[in-house]
């Protein structure tokens, strides 16, 4: 019987179980901190928004690394995830059902309607690429945050009523109920979302590109990004292939929207929450954290939210820290003297490893 060892083990499966276990023993420590009083209220309001922005950046590394597409539209699928499954958590708030099965409903049909717009949108806009495509996506954002805006809905006996006018176009009942309105949002939304929820929320992400990209449609996709002309020599679709991994990816930051919208009572859609700006810190996240890699987009995205709030005591130096943070970030990542000793750090680690399992 051949002896196992970390030798024998895949690199690319040595790396997948490394960043499940940092997220496992990341969790297994907050709550350890959090039950044992050891944790501030204000750091445990961050919870939630850190896998909100983990799986969102996760959501979007898959676009950008590995099917090599700039997109600036992914708070858009964050924004259509958010409102579709608030909107279904606030038609069914009095119906009776579990607030979990709900919940679980919420987050199916988040990312459901978030991966029909991202095909929707991927059909016309893959047709485009580097810039032009950036720009495009861009604008599908900003769309659909301005048509939320201006969207009212309302039910009563008669059902539901849809204008985008105003409220007093809905013609609703005395009794009827205002679901959207309009730039007022929806109010009033059950607050599910928890760390553990989102946790559960990003291993089911991470299993999902993982699987998607180490399979024979990952190496398609790797190799449309890397040649397409060549890719299409040999029979790869290359539109099939482009808008399957353009929908994962939207349907990811879908599921974090879905987070997002459920650990807020009231839900708008201000350029605060889905404009230009979460677009470039997802972005941003991706970058800095490596391009490609799944498991530098989480920890960038957790570091990156958590300083500002650390640093709030330092009114005066807070963001200067920030900046020079972000500036040592793109540098440990990127420079070449910098990933040549990270190599060799690895190297050596690895090796040790491998002899002490032997």
């Amino acid at each position: 019987m051949k002896k196992f060892s970390l030798k024998n083990m895949k690199k690319t499966t040595k790396n997948n179980l490394i960043t499940y276990a940092m997220v496992i023993v990341a969790f297994a420590v907050v709550e350890f901190m959090v039950n044992g009083g050891m944790m501030s209220s204000l750091m445990q309001g961050l919870l939630v928004p850190l896998c909100t922005y983990s799986i969102v950046a996760v959501g979007l590394n898959l676009c950008v690394g590995y099917l090599g597409e700039l997109s600036l539209g992914h708070a858009g699928f964050m924004c259509v995830g958010a409102f579709s499954s608030a909107f279904f958590t606030k038609y069914m708030a009095n119906s009776g059902m579990n607030e979990t099965l709900r919940f679980v409903l919420a987050l199916i049909i988040g990312v459901l309607v978030a991966a029909v717009f991202g095909c929707l949108i991927g059909i016309p806009v893959l047709r485009l690429r580097g810039d032009y495509l950036a720009i495009v996506t861009l604008a599908f954002g900003e769309i659909i945050k301005n048509v939320i805006n201006v969207l009212y809905v309302g039910r009563d006996s008669n059902g539901i009523h849809l204008s985008i006018r105003d409220k007093a176009s809905l013609n609703l009942e005395e009794d009827g109920e205002m679901i959207i309105d309009g730039a007022k949002g929806i109010s009033r939304i059950s607050r599910q979302s928890t760390f553990v929820a989102g946790v559960i929320i990003l291993l089911i992400a991470l299993f999902v590109v993982f699987h998607l990209v180490n399979s024979r449609t990952g190496r398609a996709i790797m190799a449309i990004r890397d040649n397409r002309i060549a890719a299409e020599s040999v029979g790869v679709n290359i539109t099939r292939y482009k808008l399957l991994a353009f929908s994962i990816s939207a349907a990811i930051a879908g599921a974090g929207g879905v987070l997002y919208a459920h650990n807020l009572s009231t839900l708008t859609a201000l350029p605060a929450n889905f404009g230009y700006n979460m677009s470039i810190m997802i972005l941003v996240f991706v970058v800095l954290g490596g391009i490609g890699s799944f498991r530098g987009s989480i920890i960038a995205a957790v570091i990156l939210t958590m300083l500002p709030e650390v640093l709030r005591g330092l009114s005066d130096y807070r963001m200067l820290i920030y900046s020079i943070v972000l500036i040592a970030m793109m540098l440990f990542n990127w420079a070449p003297a910098s990933i040549e000793w990270r190599q060799r750090i690895s190297k050596r680690l690895f090796h040790k490893n491998a002899e002490e399992v032997q």
